[in-house]
């Protein structure tokens, strides 16, 4: 599945869409493109569409942001400053994946074997002015919640 984007406030709907269609059960979800494409921009959509008010910032330097909304545990991963993917490990990522969450982790592909697989991946990619975002389902419980974007 996929859709163009056209402006930021398209992204944020996406990202509020996409966390109405997780619910509440646990997902791990990748997030794929370039700097600047929009990863973050769609997370802060998917925080905002489960009601987080508050501010949401990029886990550049963190590497992690943790998140509680209604009792769900959300992790927003941005692994781009790893020097390597055995840093998660040093982060205790075993003892986060044992949770019932939502894990939103952008540049995934730099935590290589450290990563479960994901239930869906996101890749945004420039198209002119716009984004073009496709979703592709990899397990039972992204094939729904993909379906139940309705894209």
């Amino acid at each position: 599945m996929e859709i163009l984007i056209s402006h930021e406030d398209e992204m944020l709907a996406l990202g509020a869409r996409l966390a109405q269609a997780c619910g509440h059960s646990g997902a791990i979800i990748f997030l794929h493109g370039e700097l600047g494409a929009g990863k973050t921009t769609l997370v802060r959509g998917f925080l905002r569409g489960l009601g987080h008010a508050g501010k949401v910032k990029s886990p550049t330097y963190t590497l992690v942001e943790p998140y509680e909304i209604d009792q769900m545990p959300i992790y927003h991963f941005d692994l781009y400053r790893l020097a390597g993917p055995q840093e998660l490990e040093y982060l205790g990522i075993r003892d986060f994946l044992e949770r019932n969450a939502i894990f939103l982790v952008e540049w995934p592909e730099r935590g290589a074997h450290y990563l479960p697989p994901p239930d869906i991946e996101v890749s945004i990619d420039y198209a002119g002015s716009g984004r073009l975002v496709r979703f592709e389902a990899k397990t039972a419980t992204g094939k729904n919640t993909v379906t139940q974007l309705g894209l």
